[in-house]
């Protein structure tokens, strides 16, 4: 079958890409990596010792950069509906995060602890309708502040993937009312074109 020309040139982009390119050299599974390294360089989010829940986590690239910052003291739960290929000193659940089934899962690896830090870069199947995609990604991010209320431990950090639209100015005026400081990033490695931004939420008050 023939491709179509948007896709053809979605592929050239995809294989001509800086990161796509340093992603291979480096050994990280995804672009994406570049993504959190530089939240990481600017913000220091992930600690020795830190104790990691990564949202969203297929291929795995922000996995495998929380477990190079983390250290071997660190300890890193990666959550995907997508199968994600095994990471040392990662524990990985697959599964649907809407579903409670997965979420209880979430809750078994815990095992009572309280993470450090919860990064989510999740995002909806594009349909290509705006509105229905932009309610689907805002529901993700609602579902990933409403874990990190639930086991994030008192001070802890939530990183979360947004896309500006409809939706936007809730979530951000959520986070500011349940953590001390809130701080968008939009790291080089994300498209100009993308609506993608990234909130770092400082500090969980409880």
């Amino acid at each position: 079958m023939a491709r179509s020309k948007s896709s053809s040139g979605w592929l050239n982009e995809h294989f001509n890409d800086t990161y796509v390119q340093k992603a291979q050299e480096l050994g990280y599974r995804s672009r994406a990596a570049f993504k959190l390294l530089e939240i990481q360089e600017k913000d220091k989010i992930i600690k020795p010792g830190m104790f990691v829940v990564d949202l969203g986590s297929a291929p795995g690239g922000w996995s495998q950069v929380a477990r190079q910052f983390s250290g071997n003291s660190g300890k890193i739960v990666a959550v995907d509906i997508l199968a994600m290929d095994q990471l040392a000193q990662v524990d990985f659940i697959q599964g649907d995060f809407r579903e409670q089934e997965t979420l209880d899962s979430i809750l078994d690896l815990l095992n009572n602890q309280s993470p450090d830090l919860v990064i989510s870069d999740m995002a909806p199947n594009i349909s290509g309708v705006k509105t229905a995609d932009q309610a689907k990604g805002i529901y993700l991010v609602e579902l990933a502040i409403e874990l990190a209320d639930e086991v994030l431990k008192p001070g802890g950090n939530l990183l979360v993937k947004v896309f500006q639209g409809q939706g936007f100015e809730g979530i951000l005026k959520d986070l500011k009312q349940k953590y001390q400081k809130v701080i968008s990033r939009k790291p080089k490695a994300s498209r100009a074109r993308s609506s993608e931004i990234y909130l770092l939420a400082k500090g969980l008050k409880k």
